[in-house]
């Protein structure tokens, strides 16, 4: 199976039912060595291409990963960018918003962190936590103190999603290239990962009794994240849904539509960049 990026991208516009969306497909590798040396072969290639968009100094990319508890957010940035120089590369990760945070305009914390030109930024969830759990949990929302919001007025996550539209089309006209996953878990495969972490020692750490009160949520995590994809996927800032049941398989399907990515926005400022691979990436790096 070859890896195609339009296969998992969220047309503009579309509705989202993330029923028809699969949580598993069939694997791209035969075996676990074949996994590693296709891995191995695209952070090779993301290394060089970092190095080129580093030289540009013309353009900065910006990853955006969202998902519930359990789907390998972590691990996917972990091994997708494993062979990135992690001085021109940054992972921020977005927690509840401190009390400083609560008395700014929704988008104010991750903006502070965007990417400069020539560098990579990874944000592991996002401002797009502001239209899914608050959307679940509407006593966050009103911890905001945002006047006359209120969690079933419709208008204020339109208005919130016209907010994060219009950022993402000002970032990508000012030289930002946006790539968003939804790493997509089925409720069964986190249950398995959840027991996982409890009787695995060294996997602990990871279990929180809150990931389990999550869990109740479910239903209304998927209507949050369907209405959320539909509305903020756009040709210049697209949303992947990757199924990710099998994780080595989502760690190969994120990384080659980061390598896609760059190609395409580096093709530009580099236009023998095809030639460029046909003769080795290895080339690139000595």
């Amino acid at each position: 199976m070859k890896i195609n990026s339009k296969d998992f991208r969220v047309k503009a516009g579309d509705e989202v039912d993330l029923k028809k969306w699969p949580t598993k497909v069939e694997p791209v590798y035969q075996s676990k060595e074949q996994y590693q040396k296709f891995l191995e072969e695209h952070v090779a290639k993301l290394s060089s291409l970092q190095q080129l968009l580093y030289a540009s100094n013309r353009y900065a990319v910006l990853l955006i990963f969202q998902a519930m508890d359990a789907a390998g957010k972590d691990g996917a940035i972990s091994h997708v960018m494993s062979g990135v120089n992690p001085q021109g590369c940054q992972v921020f990760s977005f927690k509840h918003p401190s009390a400083t945070e609560l008395q700014h305009d929704f988008l104010w914390r991750t903006t502070r962190d965007l990417p400069e030109r020539g560098r990579i930024g990874i944000f592991n969830r996002s401002y797009y936590e502001e239209v899914l759990i608050l959307r679940v949990h509407p006593e966050l929302l009103r911890s905001e103190g945002v006047a006359g919001a209120s969690h079933d007025d419709k208008t204020v996550w339109h208005d919130r999603y016209r907010s994060i539209e219009n950022l993402e089309k000002h970032l990508h006209v000012n030289g930002t290239h946006i790539i968003k996953f939804f790493l997509h878990l089925s409720k069964e495969e986190q249950r398995k990962r959840f027991l996982q972490r409890i009787d695995d020692p060294e996997k602990n750490w990871k279990f929180s009794l809150a990931d389990i009160e999550e869990r109740k949520f479910w239903k209304d995590y998927m209507k949050a994240y369907e209405e959320c994809l539909g509305a903020t996927s756009t040709r210049d800032a697209p949303w992947y849904v990757v199924p990710a049941d099998d994780k080595e398989n989502a760690r190969l399907i994120v990384s080659r539509i980061v390598l896609d990515t760059f190609e395409a926005c580096l093709s530009a400022f580099y236009p023998h960049l095809l030639d460029i691979e046909s003769l080795g990436w290895a080339a690139l790096s000595a």
